[in-house]
């Protein structure tokens, strides 16, 4: 057999397979699992408002360790792990082959994809050796990581500047998903003809103020990585619980705080919708 033909045999065989059901299933799967994490971080950034929310974390680690400790959580936490790797299998199968759409084969969308796929193993991985009894792995805080992390890469040569073009591009990111949440863009991706008209408007409501909650709170955490590095103090990184935290000391107080809950907790619905509507 000529090795071109294999090889192309062997190219449409793997693109078979990523536009296969059980892919698609995968993808739908991760998006649930997706909101179940969303709607509990805002659950417990909620707590936290008016309270010290009993020392729970209002991140991933935070929403994993809640889990844990209900009835059935750690069986609850494989599906969840499971799902999740569901939607790297996904994110996988668009960087080799391109998203669904008109221009999802070009390369800037398909490196996207491949630093989802690598997203979305890495998180995967950790909730999956959570449930298999790593307590170190998933829920640690990362507030702490956070700080490790800046303090190591203020350690090395030319760090400051290494931190503070991290902490621009983390913030720049957060401000482009809350404009393009503002915007819609999410409606390419979504089947918006096979929904009610008071679908698409929850829809939209969960997808604007959602998307824009989530933005801010990236571009915030970005913001305090740029003030580590121009201090040179690492403990002024924050991950996700102390940026929420940080939210209090505003004028708004816990107000804001709250709202912003609402609005993780509104993203992590929405996320639920795009495990029913979205586009694999």
């Amino acid at each position: 057999m000529d090795t071109g033909t294999a090889s192309a045999r062997g190219r449409r065989q793997a693109k078979r397979a990523a536009d296969s059901t059980a892919v698609a299933a995968g993808a739908r799967a991760g998006f649930a699992a997706r909101g179940v994490i969303y709607v509990l971080v805002g659950v417990l950034a909620a707590r936290i408002a008016f309270s010290d929310g009993g020392g729970a974390q209002a991140d991933r680690g935070g929403a994993i360790a809640e889990i844990a400790h209900r009835p059935f959580g750690h069986i609850l936490l494989w599906v969840l792990g499971i799902a999740l790797l569901g939607m790297a299998v996904w994110r996988l199968s668009e960087a080799l082959f391109g998203q669904a759409g008109p221009d999802g084969g070009k390369p800037g969308k398909r490196a996207m994809a491949a630093g989802r796929c690598v997203f979305y193993g890495f998180v995967s991985y950790s909730v999956l050796s959570y449930a298999a009894g790593d307590r170190g792995s998933g829920s640690g805080s990362t507030d702490k990581k956070s700080e490790d992390v800046t303090a190591t890469a203020l350690g090395w040569p030319g760090g400051q500047w290494i931190v503070g073009i991290a902490g621009v591009v983390v913030a720049g990111a957060g401000l482009w998903i809350a404009a393009r949440a503002v915007m819609r863009k999410y409606r390419k991706h979504l089947k918006m003809s096979g929904m009610s008209r008071n679908t698409r408007r929850a829809v939209d409501v969960a997808g604007v103020f959602g998307g824009a909650s989530r933005g801010i709170i990236f571009a915030a955490a970005g913001g305090f990585a740029v003030a580590a590095a121009v201090s040179h103090q690492p403990g002024r990184a924050k991950g996700m619980d102390d940026t929420l935290r940080s939210f209090t000391d505003t004028p708004a107080g816990p107000w804001l705080l709250v709202l912003v809950a609402i609005g993780l907790a509104a993203f992590g619905a929405f996320s639920m919708a795009n495990a029913r509507w979205r586009e694999v």
